[in-house]
């Protein structure tokens, strides 16, 4: 394949990914359900989760169509579809009185025989990403491999699965201000959208790259509309295109790599819980000027 056919490739792909998040966006806000995606945002303003959705299927679309074999395109369809579909679940949960919030509260809700919208949205993203780490690892031939043992190939498998959960809460944790979460998808996506090297081993590699590519592109149809704070993520959005980020990662990667990024994510989720990363990027200089880029002044 020459030069000008990949990029042209990659560049429909793109396109694919970039239009079908501003078509979706528009349909949705011309349906029924519109009123019922509307939320106050923190400046009190009322702005659409129609974005949520839309980023989910022009994402995914371009992920699937980006993909190199049934496999991955069945990963990519599961993971973006997934976790879309959970978080906008827990989006609706929360105008319904849903109050559990964080690990403690959905297992405190639990034990008191409910089970939280917050808790069905782990679970669900969690499943469909081990499911689609076994099927990557299935097409590099790592889950079948018989020179390793069967405890250390179900141990990627989990490792895979808990980036791609781990990637879908790290980028919700940036969306609580407009055009935040993308930005950072869309700095995440730089890297992993590179073109494949002719040496490369791993047969998922290019998905990889194509998905990355296509999210960033999904991430840029929406960055207008969210920075002047006509439509937001909500989890639906940031958990889509963080799982679906998470499995390009390990579509280009080992079980190195693998282990240091879920101690990355990890620890982001950790911190969280003790520090504001909004009072962080506040007090930092280069990152509140790299916040407040684009963003419509009030």
């Amino acid at each position: 394949m020459s030069q000008l056919t990949r990029t042209v490739g990659r560049a429909f792909l793109g396109g694919v990914a970039a239009g079908g998040t501003i078509a979706a966006i528009g349909v949705i806000r011309r349906s029924k359900w519109a009123a019922d995606l509307e939320r106050i945002n923190h400046k009190g303003d009322t702005v659409s989760l129609a974005e949520g959705p839309g980023v989910t299927a022009g994402a995914t679309a371009g992920a699937v169509l980006g993909a190199n074999s049934p496999a991955y395109a069945a990963a990519a369809a599961a993971t973006g579809l997934t976790a879309g579909a959970v978080g906008l679940y827990d989006d609706m949960a929360d105008t319904k009185g849903e109050k559990a919030k964080g690990f403690k509260g959905h297992v405190g809700a639990l034990l008191k025989g409910r089970v939280s919208a917050g808790l069905v949205k782990i679970l669900g993203i969690s499943g469909a990403g081990l499911a689609s780490a076994a099927l990557i690892d299935l097409q590099n031939g790592e889950l079948t491999d018989p020179r390793r043992h069967w405890i250390r190939r179900v141990w990627n498998v989990g490792v895979g699965g808990g980036v791609i959960a781990g990637a879908a809460n790290v980028v919700n944790l940036f969306d609580l201000r407009p055009g935040r979460a993308l930005k950072v998808v869309t700095l995440a996506a730089a890297p992993l959208s590179r073109p494949v090297s002719a040496k490369s081993d791993r047969a998922t590699a290019a998905g990889g790259a194509n998905t990355a590519l296509a999210v960033s592109a999904a991430a840029g149809a929406a960055m207008s509309d969210d920075l002047d704070g006509k439509t937001m993520l909500g989890d639906g959005g940031a958990n889509a295109l963080g799982a679906l980020l998470g499995l390009a990662y390990i579509a280009r990667t080992g079980m190195v790599g693998r282990h240091l990024a879920l101690a990355g994510v990890a620890a982001l989720i950790a911190a969280s819980e003790k520090v504001s990363f909004t009072k962080v990027i506040a007090e930092t200089p280069v990152l509140r000027r790299l916040d407040e880029l684009g963003r419509t002044k009030s």
